[in-house]
């Protein structure tokens, strides 16, 4: 099939990568000149573990193409899939105007019947919009054309997207016209096969589902650092409760991690347009209100942990950091943790040392050069000379360090682990202290 992606970010380019790889050919349509050029150069704007494979496979191949020629791209694909940013206002809404410039895009060069696939994450009633913008964009070129409009959210975790498009838990199709529906069966087909994951609905089901999936996720976090704060007053293991909570199969033992807060793309964004977009429809949502409230209170915890075991005397001290990405496996750092740790460590008068596999270059484009923050190239590294360490990112190489070394290395033997990664068993015949969230009596000398 011919498919074209309006935006070459991480939905639209993972989309149109792993749409390639499975035979069609895929046009790629960004703004961004530069990012184009890097694209049609081999160079992956993003961190994606595999994605760069893919990308540069299927562009060698032909059947993965990126241009700033909005008019080929109309002109290349039946399926015209909106892939561009949502950013919230102020808000908390989405922002939807480069939503709406794709669809006056296709509106104002589309020759034939399209099918424009919403796979941005939009309020519900964007398609709507989109139909709108299509339509007066056909209409004032005095033409008569046909067109649909598909929400067809995506549901990619950052460092897994590759695995979750291919091998998809649900394929979510939201159209009123029964026809496209069996086209965008055809599409998926590939990642289909071994047992049907498609569930077609109405549009305004399906922009819906999006938020309400994500809302959940950050509901089941809030709910569980909620939960470690109260079991940390009353001398209670969180992980201990996570355990026997989760061995309840109307629970799971997936997402109820506690840790210093979520972070990244999704989750506070949607969070907060759906509760925006709930306000607006008339209906207050106070729990999406509380997962929100809970969650920014809790990317302080780890300031406040330190700053009270340095007696509010943060001035002049070193902070060991490991971790900058909001999750392991990617170099995204938007509305991550580690950011409200940092600013609040500087506000204070410390300074930080960090370490992150992958994330640091965007530390820097993010800071610049400060002389409060150094950017290491290893965990060792950044422990060198600190007062102490704060754990953000439970990436995968922190989880068996040589406490011995560390020990050596740190002003103090002291560690706050802001997502436990590790058990008090551990820790223990080194001689740290150790602050965990939710660990009730951890915080002892060990």
């Amino acid at each position: 099939m011919k498919i074209t992606v309006f935006g070459s970010g991480y939905v639209g380019l993972v989309t149109g990568a792993c749409l390639a790889d499975v035979g069609n050919h895929v046009i790629c349509v960004d703004i961004d000149a530069d990012k184009v050029e890097r694209l049609n150069n081999g160079e992956i704007p993003i961190y994606e573990p595999g994605l760069d494979d893919v990308v540069r496979r299927n562009h060698e191949a032909g059947r993965l193409e990126f241009t700033t020629d909005i008019k080929a791209g109309v002109d290349h694909g039946l399926f015209q899939f909106i892939a561009v940013g949502t950013p919230p206002d102020e808000d908390g809404s989405a922002d939807l105007q480069h939503v709406l410039a794709v669809a006056r895009s296709v509106g104002e060069n589309m020759d034939e019947y399209r099918i424009l696939v919403d796979k941005s994450t939009v309020p519900v009633g964007t398609a709507d919009r989109v139909r709108a913008e299509v339509a007066a964009a056909i209409k004032t070129r005095g033409v008569e054309l046909e067109f649909d409009v598909v929400s067809n959210p995506e549901f990619l975790k950052e460092g897994a997207a590759l695995e979750d498009f291919m091998r998809p838990d649900r394929i979510v199709v939201g159209t009123d016209n029964p026809r496209v529906t069996e086209l965008l069966r055809l599409l998926y087909e590939p990642f289909n096969r071994s047992r049907d994951r498609l569930i077609a609905m109405d549009i305004r089901s399906a922009e819906l589902t999006k938020y309400a999936a994500n809302a959940m996720l950050a509901t089941k976090i809030s709910f569980m650092n909620e939960l470690a704060n109260v079991a940390e007053r009353m001398g209670a293991d969180i992980e201990h409760v996570r355990i026997g909570m989760g061995s309840d199969p109307r629970i799971g033992y997936h997402f109820i991690y506690p840790g210093c807060g979520y972070g990244g793309s999704c989750f506070p964004k949607d969070v907060k347009a759906l509760a925006h977009s709930a306000r607006k429809a008339g209906h207050p949502a106070e729990l999406l209100e509380a997962v929100e409230a809970v969650n920014d209170r809790q990317k302080r915890v780890l300031f406040d942990k330190i700053s009270a075991y340095f007696n509010g005397d943060l001035a002049g001290k070193t902070i060991a950091m490991w971790g900058l990405a909001f999750k392991p496996n990617t170099d995204d750092m938007r509305e991550a943790s580690s950011r409200v740790l940092m600013e609040t460590l500087w506000e204070a008068g410390a300074s930080v040392r960090a370490y992150d596999p992958v994330a640091s270059d965007e530390a820097h484009r993010i800071y610049g050069e400060r002389s409060d923050l150094a950017l290491c190239e290893s965990a060792e590294e950044a422990l060198d000379g600190a007062d102490c360490l704060a754990i953000v990112t439970e990436w995968r190489e922190f989880r068996s360090p040589d406490f011995n070394r560390m020990k050596e290395l740190l002003k103090q033997p002291v560690i706050f682990d802001g997502r436990n990664v590790y058990d008090l068993a551990m820790v223990r015949p080194h001689g740290f202290r150790y602050y965990g969230i939710g660990r009730g009596d951890s915080t002892h000398q060990l």
